[in-house]
């Protein structure tokens, strides 16, 4: 039984590989390059002894409960964006009978070092008992300085930041307090084991992963790459899914369009639950947050204004479920 099982699997591994391959030949002639030194062959390897690993919520093996073509298109997206099992840069999920691939916070660093508008990214954590200054200038968070000691490490958490550098030099700075990141730890079900097990790394894969967004879909780079990185990032996503598409714009008069009352309550009641799922609390914080997302022409936001201020708020809290998602079965 365990020869015939033994071959089964080596031919599904025959099958995909040569498939995949087939794909990725097919994408390179259109542009696509893989990073130096990456050998796709190896990983694909890599991904197969990891797979065997891999069970679904009742114990069943990945390659049993997952269709071919699941384990096949999971598999392209990892070569095409170059990751590799055995560094520790993503792993495999099984959701019903799909595969899945999810990246780690430091797959998420090399996959974004190939943007062409990306020269590096890294995270750190702040400790209690840390020096830690930064500042808003011309509407950018601006680190000033991060001064710390050995001993702090064993401190508690007081946030995390990671900061993107771009090739022409700039630094962009991205900030979270500690209550910020629990609040993105709490959209997970199962994996608070993880984050007291893992609190730094994790925290830095909390806050990389929120800098890592906004870099992603304003590259350049060729439309196989992001579009694999934006299928690794959904497959974070909780399983009941919203649509998120924005709605087409509206022409929109020079006044703006008075909000019905009985709309207005029920927007501003949408809002309020939102607001909760994203931990966003006080009427400061909510001011400042919707003076950030929500763009209005007048001082009053039209019906279509607030409707497309949800939205963003939907993609926010998709966010933070994609982030911590896939850190249930972060491997150790």
């Amino acid at each position: 039984m365990a020869t015939n099982q033994t071959n089964q699997v080596a031919i599904i591994q025959k099958d995909i590989t040569d498939e995949v391959n087939g794909s990725l030949a097919r994408f390179q002639n259109e542009g696509l390059v893989l990073p130096p030194n990456y050998n796709a062959s190896n990983a694909l390897k890599s991904a197969f002894f990891n797979l065997q690993e891999v069970t679904d919520k009742t114990g069943k093996p990945a390659l049993e409960v997952c269709t071919k073509e699941s384990i096949a298109n999971t598999l392209l997206d990892m070569v095409v964006q170059g990751l590799s099992p055995a560094k520790k840069q993503c792993y495999f999920v099984v959701y019903g009978n799909k595969l899945q691939l999810s990246r780690s916070y430091f797959g998420t660093q090399a996959v974004l070092k190939r943007l062409s508008n990306v020269e590096d990214i890294w995270a750190n954590v702040i400790y209690h008992g840390d020096v830690f200054d930064y500042e808003v200038a011309d509407g950018r968070e601006r680190l000033i300085r991060h001064e710390t000691e050995f001993e702090n490490r064993d401190n508690d958490i007081s946030g995390a930041y990671a900061i993107v550098k771009t090739t022409d030099g700039e630094g962009i700075l991205t900030v979270m307090t500690r209550k910020e990141i629990e609040a993105s730890w709490s959209q997970s079900k199962t994996s608070q084991s993880v984050h007291k097990k893992f609190p730094q790394e994790m925290a830095k894969r909390t806050v990389i992963n929120r800098a890592a967004k906004a870099y992603i879909n304003t590259s350049d780079d060729s439309d196989m790459l992001i579009d694999a990185i934006n299928r690794s990032t959904e497959n974070e996503y909780e399983n009941e899914r919203k649509d998120v598409t924005p709605e087409p714009e509206r022409t929109r008069p020079e006044q703006p369009d008075p909000i019905e009352p009985n709309q207005t309550d029920k927007l501003r009641a949408e809002m309020k639950l939102k607001y909760k799922k994203l931990g966003i609390s006080g009427k400061e914080n909510i001011a400042a947050h919707m003076q950030e997302y929500c763009k209005m022409r007048g001082e009053t936001p039209t019906d279509a204004e607030l409707k497309a201020y949800l939205k963003i708020l939907d993609m926010q809290i998709q966010e933070k479920q994609a982030t911590e998602n896939a850190a249930d079965t972060l491997p150790e």
